[in-house]
């Protein structure tokens, strides 16, 4: 890509978006062109299509996308696989009319089966059954990645998709009801500690950038810890204690949102879909499937071995009680990330030292 190439991001006020916006502006792209959703709904199919039309990028990155943990997934069922269906099929399709050189999409490692083997190869794709708590979000996700792979092979046109690991890092959604686990984790063991240390200014401070459920640092004491009662954050006879969804056993992977950006960008430079399907084309065969990439560190980590790492991060002294009436979801998550490997990128950030500096961005920013 010419560092001059219109480049449209879609999502770019997101977790993924954002830190995909500041490698590119790093790397000294100027002409990036961005839209809120208030500016642009990308559920709009006439809005999309007019968008495309005026602006005309040369490259499109789609991070945008309707997210959330095992909390909101299991929820909003109906929303997940809507908007996400209809924001991937608009932003491809203009793509593929207004005739752009490259677009990347990005969806999500719970594309694959929920007993698919460990780690999960991108071939382990449609083998078998999904986790039922995200099936809707991940059946968009696969929708969009068959699409771009059919549209590929019908108009030859040169999408990529690409399936990152759970994500964290700087602009990562904190809200309790919809955060993913390790955003949500470092929230609570965070006012777990306030709470234990009688600590009013840092939870008021909290509540205030971001109120939970109306509740805001304007509310009463009463009304605040009712709520932080509400979501698992308790304190009694002086101990705190933080509630954690599940046994704590299962195991899952984790990349800080800055090298995934790092990865996305590398791709959009270095490799074409056509170099994908050489890589992986077997003698004989004319199927093309398959050509969607992992992003991950091929490295796991127990919820509970998670949630101590994080309390000992934040100096959190009480307790952690593991709920196990409450829903695991897949026991296992790891990624095979040879595919990436191979074509020239490796992380960079471990999870400890991410941790360590996402909590130092919550509580600064």
């Amino acid at each position: 890509m010419d560092q001059n190439a219109k480049v449209y991001l879609a999502g770019h006020r997101g977790l993924v978006g954002s830190a995909i916006k500041n490698n590119l502006q790093a790397r000294g792209f100027t002409n990036i062109v961005c839209r809120t959703h208030k500016e642009l709904d990308l559920s709009n199919q006439i809005a999309v299509a007019r968008f495309f039309e005026d602006e005309k990028p040369e490259y499109v990155i789609l991070a945008a996308a309707k997210v959330g943990g095992i909390v909101a997934n299991n929820t909003y069922r109906g929303e997940f696989i809507y908007e996400n269906l209809m924001i991937q099929n608009n932003v491809i399709h203009q793509s593929y009319v207004h005739h752009v050189k490259k677009l990347l999409f990005l969806g999500s490692t719970c594309i694959y089966p929920k007993a698919a083997p460990q780690p999960m190869k991108e071939d382990s794709l449609l083998t078998s059954g999904l986790e039922y708590t995200n099936e809707p979000y991940a059946i968009a996700k696969i929708a969009g990645i068959k699409m771009c792979e059919s549209y590929n092979i019908q108009y030859s046109t040169n999408f990529i998709a690409v399936q990152p690991t759970n994500l964290y890092g700087p602009n990562d959604n904190f809200d309790l009801e919809k955060s993913h686990v390790l955003p949500a984790l470092i929230r609570k063991i965070h006012l777990g500690k306030a709470l234990e240390g009688n600590d009013w200014e840092t939870i008021n401070a909290d509540l205030n950038k971001l109120p939970i459920e109306g509740v805001s640092g304007e509310s009463s004491k009463e009304e605040i810890i009712k709520k932080l009662n509400d979501f698992g954050v308790t304190i009694n006879n002086g101990i705190a204690s933080v509630e954690i969804w599940g046994s704590g056993k299962p195991m899952r992977e984790f990349l800080w949102s800055e090298d995934m950006a790092d990865a996305c960008v590398h791709l959009m430079e270095n490799v074409e879909f056509k170099d994908i399907v050489e890589k992986q084309k077997i003698p004989g065969s004319t199927e093309v499937i398959n050509t969607h990439i992992n992003i991950g560190t091929g490295k796991e980590i127990s919820i509970r071995e998670l949630a101590e790492t994080i309390k000992g991060t934040i100096g959190f002294t009480g307790d952690l009680v593991f709920n196990s009436s409450k829903p695991d979801g897949t026991m296992r998550k790891l990624t095979d990330s040879s595919k990436l490997a191979s074509l020239g990128w490796k992380y960079s950030v471990e999870l400890k030292e991410g941790i360590a500096r996402m909590y130092n961005w919550y509580t600064q920013s």
